[in-house]
This record gives C-alpha cells, structure tokens and sequence, in this order.
C-alpha cells in the first residue's frame, strides 16, 4: 500500500490528489498512490493497490486509442526509472511520460444525465450552457454525447464552465479540436465498453501540448475520472449501481461533513467494498 511517495534527491514537480509527479528534466515520473479523492478532497484513508489498478486501466485505454490520438506514455519499465527513486517498490503503479503543456481544463463528455450534470440540469435545465430538453429523468441517456468542460483545480473544486470560456482562454481551434476528439474518443470507448456490460455514462480526459501535438495524457477512462454502471442494471430516473468511487461518495454523503478538509476516515467495510469495485473493472 502507497499513500505517498518522498524521493528527496527528485524534484517534485507537483502533488496531485492521487499522483506523485516528479521532473526528470526532459519527462516526468508520475506514481498512482493509493490515496482517493471525492469531492476534491483527499481522504486520509487508502485504497490497497488502487494505483495500480489505475494504472493497468490506464495503460490498456492509451493502447486502444493509440490510433486515434498521441499519448504522453515513454516507459513503464522498472529498469528506466531513475536510481533515487529504484529502491521504492513502483512496479505496476508508474509512467514515465513526455513533459507537455497541460491544457488547464478537464475536458468532460457525458452520454447520461447525472452527477453534477444531473443538479445543474434540474436547476437550469441546461449543462455548461447546453440546454437541454425538458422532462429527463436521473440517470437517463441524452441523444448524444455532450462536450462539458471544467476548469482544473489544484485545491478546492472544479467548476463547470461553458465551452464560450475554453474557447476565451485557449483559442477557438485548438477548443474545437480538443470537443471534436474527447467526443471522438468516448463513441469509440462507449461501443467497446458496452460490448464488455458496461455503460460509460461519462468521463474527463486531459490534454497536453508536445512539440505542437494535442497529447492525451494524466489517466484514461478509469474509475476516478468516469461513471462506469453495468448494463444489465441499468435503469433511468435513479441513481445506478455503480463501479466507480460513487460507492465512496454516497457513504460520504450520509455523514455530517460539509465536504471541506479534513475529510473523515474510511471504515473497513468501505475500503473492502471499493477495493472491489476498483477491481470488477479490471477484470472487464
């Protein structure tokens, strides 16, 4: 079990919720922990060998989409990685990537109606400026895939923006062209997840700039950044089973706690009960 990493002849190059990211000059060595976040906190309590969970998911999504998009992966190779960092027990939990310019938006697609989704449509009945039509239940599929965007936060939580502001910030082209591909990439995912039980009700990628090509780095479609549901449940107007950290959201959500650090431990039974959802998606 990794809650944190502390390799002091490294440079850090920042400490995510989940990640440990540190320069290596010309790349990054980024280490999935077992940390988890929700609601953009992060929990004082592991997951066992969620990081490496992750990372196996990850690195199969970066394969599958390899011919759709560029991704930041070098080398997952116990031998390449640097001697102060060879002693720690890495194996299965880290990438050493390509060092791109992050685009600083999470660059959400939702197929479903729900989560944070879901409470803005109730009270705007739109989606980051989507309107939307009238009379959908929780839970329910949209017509098509839509294109949110969120604004990326080190601390505190993401926000929903409109695709006006991303277009404001990082230019009209590369916006449409980061709408296009996300968009691109979820039918593709959706179709071949379906196949497999499982509905991808929605996920956030991120991009990077390297050497004038849109990247897709961090993670790719695991179950911190999307809504995995099984099919063969499924049914709209309702929350849904789910194979994500919603398990952990919910049980938070019954707590007396206004979703503000320090975050409240995880019971056993809890952490037994993710680690196994974690794992369910693995094995699909």
């Amino acid at each position: 079990m990794l809650y944190s990493t502390d390799f002091k002849q490294l440079k850090v190059f920042k400490k995510g919720k989940v990640r440990d990211v540190y320069d290596l000059d010309d790349k990054l060595l980024i280490v999935a922990t077992d940390r988890i976040s929700c609601f953009d906190v992060i929990l004082p309590t592991p997951i066992p060998d969620k990081g490496k969970i992750l990372t196996k998911i990850s690195l199969f999504w970066f394969s599958f989409l390899e011919d759709m998009v560029e991704n930041h992966i070098i080398s997952t190779n116990t031998e390449d990685l640097p001697q102060a960092a060879g002693d720690a027990d890495l194996e299965g939990r880290f990438m050493i990537t390509k060092k791109c310019e992050v685009i600083p938006f999470e660059c959400v697609v939702r197929g479903y109606i729900s989560g944070s989704g879901w409470k803005e449509y109730k009270t705007n009945r739109s989606v980051c400026g989507i309107e939307l039509p009238q009379g959908l239940g929780e839970s329910q599929e949209l017509g098509q895939p839509i294109f949110t965007p969120a604004t990326k936060a080190e601390s505190g939580h993401d926000e929903n923006v409109s695709f006006d502001k991303m277009e404001n910030a990082i230019g009209k082209e590369l916006a449409n062209k980061i709408k296009d591909i996300s968009i691109a990439i979820y039918e593709k995912t959706v179709l071949f997840a379906r196949e497999k039980g499982i509905i991808i009700a929605d996920t956030k990628f991120e991009f990077g700039l390297c050497d004038g090509k849109l990247v897709l780095v961090d993670e790719v479609l695991t179950p911190d950044s999307s809504r995995f549901w099984p099919a063969s449940e499924y049914e709209p107007g309702r929350p849904q089973i789910s194979f994500d950290k919603q398990y952990v959201r919910d049980y938070l959500e019954s707590l007396d706690w206004n979703k503000s650090p320090p975050a409240p431990e995880l019971p056993k039974e809890i952490v037994a009960k993710t680690k196994e959802k974690y794992q369910q998606v693995l094995k699909i």
